[in-house]
């Protein structure tokens, strides 16, 4: 097999029986045909096979990790308009007595006595209110791309189970099918026995084979098992739900070259797109920060009241906030934020080279996975199968002996095997591309 495997499942054991309890025919039998091909897929009879999109439109609704980074998202969006709003003005009630503390003592005989009313307000620099709002913008932004960025790890993890579910659905077809072909080969060779013209030692070959392939078998069903509970989680379904059965594995072709893919990694993807916006926030940021060197202002207006033999009186105060210990405060806040700064840049630059290494492994595993496709349906898979079928015709014609014949159907079934499992790298190198660079890779199923 082409990688190893955990323990075995319980339906590996009913399995292991069932060939404990074959009995050769009393004659031969020969296989009734042989492809030249890789075997073809097909949809699973257990159920109706349900697209990829259909799956990627439920876990945009469903998955809890999509819909909690889209809350967040827009939760983000409310905060510009709070921190870019002034502050509330504030509305004061004075009351001034002369003479006595009395409420009101000297009211109607001195025009010292007063009743005020007055209103102020605070007055950030200009420019101060817009920079905050324009941080949170940032921030929002951010948040924008943490969500797009979520979706597209989600929608990976998605389309990654669902081509290993194909996978694995696969390998149980290719392992019924020839695993019946084996025991056909198996019959042929009790025949031989029977009539003397073979050994014994071919007949218990063939039927350990064939208990190896049933044993495989069961451990893709393990797997199968697994990858359902995984879309289950995915999608956030209940155990009462219907289970998920792919669409058939197919080759998508790459229709971009690694230039066109470098740049819509770096337009398009979106932890380049949250940190581009951090960027932005932190020059803000920094702006900020030396805006915050100027003082601010106040502004209050007051009317005050006597009685109605004096003339009222009109007050009107400009206050400003000197900065006078604000360094203390403020050349460190500056010098943090331009730090903050750097770092972002670097962390760019750092998540821009990552990017661009991933894009270029994926595309060049694609393209090798796809080269080796083609020369497994063009060549290896073709001889090997041409060789297994002179083979059967020479061992029959007692020109051949057991063992040659049963090492060459182990490579046909090899090579099928590898087939399908480098048809599942290249799918899965280009699910990675799609959610690294954001463009639509895979082939509708």
């Amino acid at each position: 097999m082409s990688k190893s495997r955990g323990g075995l499942h319980p339906l590996a054991g009913v399995l292991l029986l069932i060939v404990a309890g074959l009995a050769p025919p009393c004659a031969a039998e020969a296989p009734s045909s042989f492809r030249t091909t890789p075997l073809q897929a097909s949809p699973n009879p257990e159920g109706a096979a349900t697209p990829l999109p259909t799956l990627i439109g439920e876990a945009d609704r469903s998955n809890p990790q999509i819909q909690a980074a889209f809350r967040a998202w827009k939760a983000a969006t409310q905060v510009s308009s709070q921190v870019s709003a002034p502050s509330d003005p504030q509305l004061t009630v004075q009351q001034f007595a002369v003479g006595s503390p009395r409420p009101f003592a000297g009211f109607s005989n001195s025009d010292f006595a007063y009743l005020g009313l007055g209103v102020s307000q605070d007055l950030p620099y200009p420019g101060k209110l817009h920079l905050r709002g324009e941080i949170a913008r940032q921030d929002a932004a951010a948040a924008r791309e943490r969500y797009e960025a979520v979706r597209r790890s989600v929608i990976e993890q998605l389309e990654t189970a669902y081509l290993q579910l194909a996978y694995e659905l696969q390998e149980i077809r290719i392992l019924r099918q020839d695993g019946k072909l084996l025991e056909q080969v198996a019959r042929i060779a009790e025949a031989r026995y029977r009539v003397g013209q073979g050994n014994q030692q071919d007949v218990l070959r063939a039927q350990l084979e064939r208990t190896k392939l049933l044993r495989d078998e069961a451990m893709y069903h393990q797997e199968h098992y697994s990858l359902q509970a995984r879309l289950r989680q995915l999608l956030n379904r209940t155990s009462g739900e219907p289970d998920v059965f792919p669409e058939p594995l197919t080759e998508s072709p790459l229709k971009y070259t690694l230039d066109e893919l470098l740049t819509k990694a770096r337009i398009a993807n979106p932890d380049l797109r949250q940190q581009e916006a951090i960027v932005g926030r932190q020059s803000l940021q920094v702006e900020l920060a030396r805006k915050d060197f100027y003082p601010d202002f106040n502004l209050q207006y007051m009317w005050q009241h006597t009685a109605g033999q004096f003339r009222d009186y009109y007050v009107l105060t400009f206050g400003v906030h000197l900065p006078v210990y604000r360094h203390r405060r403020q050349e460190p806040e500056l010098a943090q934020a331009a730090e903050e700064l750097n770092r972002s840049r670097r962390d760019y630059e750092a998540r821009l080279q990552q990017a661009y290494f991933e894009t270029r492994d994926q595309y060049w595993q694609a393209e090798t996975s796809a080269q080796i496709l083609r020369m497994y349906r063009e060549g290896l898979i073709p001889q090997a199968a041409a060789a297994f079928k002179a083979g059967l015709a020479a061992y029959q014609a007692h020109r051949q002996d057991f063992e040659s014949l049963l090492n060459s159907f182990l490579d046909v079934l090899r090579l099928d095997e590898e087939y399908w499992h480098a048809l599942l790298d290249h799918e899965t190198a280009l699910a990675r591309l799609e959610q690294l660079t954001g463009v639509s890779l895979l082939r509708p199923r």
